[in-house]
């Protein structure tokens, strides 16, 4: 009996002619596909348009975008893009950054919020219960290319992921059977999208920035410690006593730590949105 899982998932849907469809954009663009629903009947329930979220949603998909493209070129591999520009506007070949997709969205909500004279922490309080269902979507894509894979193990549940040919401390990833490390960070995007609405329905969206400070928070512990049993994603790390993802979580951690100790001193406050 076998004491792990073979992942032998195509990363390619189908293709026709030139184009190919893969599961990582379709879950990428489902991700705004399910997300915007759920924005919308929060909105309603706070006295808010649905013509308000379609403009949010325009900055959220250039955002997420332009920060998780950036983030990657930048953190991960700067050298080689700043030497080559031009290879920045490769999406198409992947390299996109969560912690830079987080900053990015950060900047484009507050556009969002200057021009629109919306209060910040508002919105941020009620696009976190979405962007939670976002992650979920977007780690399951990683999944189905067998990126971003976990450390070797024994549990019952390991993967095999036979399509990976990366090489980790001179053996191939997919000769060991390893952790689905994707899989463990989509399934924890969904306890925060449960948690966060559950919250929001009993009121706490009314005080502010407790919503946001809570996901960033607990989302980015959570992507510090699992970077545990996660294989770095470029050499350099080996070197370094934490990887990147975990040095880039810290901050945001403190920031989140930050924003709940603000909401705790906070009143609990009608309904105002506009700043």
């Amino acid at each position: 009996m076998l004491n792990f899982i073979t992942w032998d998932v195509s990363p390619d849907i189908f293709s026709l002619g030139p184009v190919t469809v893969r599961w990582y954009g379709l879950l990428f663009a489902m991700a705004f596909v399910l997300t915007q629903p759920i924005e919308k009947y929060i909105y309603r329930k706070d006295g808010r348009t649905d013509e308000d979220v379609d403009i949010l949603t325009m900055y959220m998909i250039i955002g997420t975008v332009i920060g998780a493209r950036l983030g990657h070129c930048l953190f991960y591999d700067p050298v080689h893009y700043l030497s080559n520009p031009l290879e920045i506007l490769k999406i198409w070949e992947g390299g996109l950054a969560s912690h830079g997709g987080t900053i990015g969205i950060l900047i484009a909500l507050y556009m969002f919020c200057r021009k629109h004279k919306f209060d910040y922490l508002w919105v941020l309080d009620r696009i976190v219960i979405v962007v939670a269902v976002g992650g979920a979507c977007i780690r399951l894509g990683n999944l189905m290319n067998s990126e971003i894979i976990g450390r070797p193990t024994d549990v019952p549940w390991a993967f095999k992921f036979v399509r990976n040919a990366e090489v980790f401390n001179g053996v191939p990833a997919f000769m060991d059977p390893r952790h689905p490390s994707q899989l463990y960070e989509s399934l924890f995007c969904v306890f925060l999208f449960i948690l966060l609405y559950t919250l929001w329905k009993r009121g706490a969206g009314q005080i502010r920035g407790l919503l946001f400070g809570l996901f960033v928070t607990l989302l980015f512990s959570f992507r510090f410690l699992i970077e545990f049993l996660k294989e770095n994603q470029e050499a350099f790390e080996d070197e370094l006593p934490l990887n990147m993802g975990q040095w880039l979580s810290i901050p945001l951690v403190l920031v989140g730590i930050g924003v709940l100790v603000y909401a705790a001193r906070q009143p609990r406050t009608p309904k105002k949105v506009i700043a």
